[in-house]
């Protein structure tokens, strides 16, 4: 399966992104999807992941109650809405896809497939 996230861009502290991971080649309904993000001289850190059938989620501390993950099996295609971004959220935000559907893993080696990733940038 092959995936494009995109929707990222350069905003201002307290507004909202909706980042969207497009899947292609196979229906994405069988595959658990995650969105983890990298800020520059750090490691990859998770930031929330959705089953396949949408029943469970998961979020990072760091972002719960500000992000939702969602999907549209339909559509092939997985969200994450950020609301009240904040300068610490800028990072590039990859989007995974790992073949065990029904697990919700935070940790990136588990994912099959990624993105290329796109860019958040939030100013103070």
């Amino acid at each position: 399966v092959q995936l494009q996230a995109f929707g990222g861009g350069l905003v201002q502290a307290g507004d909202s992104l909706r980042l969207s991971c497009a899947a292609s080649g196979r229906s994405l309904s069988r595959y658990a999807v995650g969105w983890f993000r990298q800020a520059p001289g750090k490691e990859r850190e998770f930031v929330a992941a959705i089953g396949w059938s949408g029943s469970r989620i998961r979020y990072a501390d760091s972002v719960k109650g500000r992000f939702t993950i969602s999907r549209d099996n339909a559509k092939n295609t997985a969200y994450l809405q950020m609301n009240s971004l904040k300068p610490e959220d800028t990072a590039v935000y990859y989007c995974g896809a790992d073949g065990h559907g029904m697990v919700v893993t935070t940790t990136p080696s588990f994912y099959d497939y990624w993105g290329q990733g796109t860019l958040v940038t939030v100013s103070s």
